[in-house]
């Protein structure tokens, strides 16, 4: 249903998979190989699995990669312009598509916020990153 939905507003995406259901693939994989053309080609991700934390959690891990498990709006649109997410995490089992596809729009056409304490912010994130994650 969401790819149905980029496609019907002319966003430009690629599947990275899975493409069917197989018990023996992990989440795991698919984050990493989500988060890795992110990071080589400069885009931005979404990664779905049950709840999103999950591939939240994977995708963090990853330096260069700032991912935000949101629910609603609200927290897509605080994704983009507090915390500058690259990749949005969902949870299929927690959001309806029709809402899902709001937040992926609303996070696709957002930016961050050029205030100061928000700029620090990302700033201070990026210093932990090279502080911690060699």
């Amino acid at each position: 249903m969401l790819k149905k939905f980029l496609e019907e507003e002319n966003y430009k995406f690629e599947d990275l998979g899975p493409y069917e259901y197989d018990s023996e693939d992990d989440y795991v994989d698919y984050a990493i190989k989500v988060c890795e053309r992110v990071l080589k080609e400069g885009g931005l991700g979404i990664l779905i699995c049950g709840t999103g934390q999950g591939m939240d959690r994977i995708a963090n891990k990853i330096p260069g990669i700032y991912a935000e498990v949101c629910w609603d709006i609200k927290t897509a649109l605080h994704a983009k312009e507090h915390s500058d997410a690259n990749v949005l995490c969902l949870g299929e089992q927690t959001i309806e598509p029709r809402l899902a596809g709001k937040m992926i729009k609303i996070w696709l056409e957002s930016s961050v916020k050029k205030e100061e304490k928000y700029i620090r912010r990302i700033n201070k994130t990026k210093e932990i990153e090279r502080k911690y994650m060699k």
